[in-house]
């Protein structure tokens, strides 16, 4: 049965934002879609039959703009944040590490804040953080990144505890290796060193990880699903791939 719910996906003008965009709004959800790049963000709510808005999570203002334009919710799906460099952490860039944390932590937190009074009050809330694999399984040159999943975890794991005895579910899904953008803004834009991190090895698609959400939102009220951990098969652990001598199985 199609749902008539209200969805706010952050992030949504790429990646496994997008295609949790389509994924719920072909569910029948309607999407309300933030991001920064408003172009794109268009184009996504023309697609999906959404209402886009400029959202920036790493300012306050910019998330109260928005939030006022969200008459009611029942699902918040944050998916804002990103990687920025593989820097040591002897070489650490604070600045980098600045803004993983602003993006990816307290972006959440401002976003989750501003809304859970409409999550709440829908009768059936249920917020769903788009964390990764590094919030629980660190790796050489993620330091920043690491560092700021793995608190993202913590404040998820908390709201769990706070929210219990609320009619609001909390669900943490935990990717691998996705081929989206996400390589190619840590590498600031490099594409052979984004490329080649895919290289030889069968990723999984922004569409497996949205699939991951859609079952989450729509298995009964009562059901919560804590966490889902996806990798792609060829991924045991980050840096632990399958590598074939050719990529010509490979989804580009």
């Amino acid at each position: 049965m199609l749902s008539t719910e209200t969805a706010v996906i952050t992030g949504a003008s790429s990646g496994i934002g997008e295609a949790t965009a389509h994924a719920l709004a072909n569910a029948g959800y309607k999407v309300i879609l933030g991001a920064r790049r408003v172009d794109r963000l268009e184009k996504v709510a023309r697609a999906t039959g959404g209402q886009a808005f400029a959202l920036d999570v790493t300012d306050q203002r910019s998330v109260d703009d928005f939030v006022n334009q969200v008459p009611e919710v029942s699902i918040l799906v944050n998916n804002a944040g990103g990687a920025l460099g593989m820097e040591s952490i002897q070489e650490a860039d604070l600045g980098k590490w600045l803004t993983m944390y602003e993006s990816n932590v307290l972006g959440t937190v401002r976003m989750t804040k501003a809304l859970l009074p409409k999550l709440e009050s829908s009768g059936n809330g249920h917020i769903v953080m788009v964390t990764s694999i590094a919030s629980f399984m660190p790796y050489i040159g993620g330091g920043g990144y690491v560092a700021a999943k793995h608190a993202e975890r913590a404040l998820t794991a908390t709201l769990r505890l706070e929210l219990l005895g609320k009619p609001i579910r909390v669900t943490d899904i935990a990717p691998g290796m996705v081929q989206t953008e996400f390589s190619l803004v840590r590498f600031g834009g490099d594409r052979v060193k984004a490329d080649a991190v895919y290289e030889g090895m069968l990723p999984l698609t922004a569409e497996d990880i949205a699939d991951c959400i859609l079952w989450s939102v729509t298995r009964p009220p009562h059901v919560n699903i804590d966490k889902i951990v996806v990798m792609p098969r060829d991924q045991a652990a980050p840096g632990v791939v399958h590598r074939r001598p050719s990529s010509s199985g490979h989804d580009s």
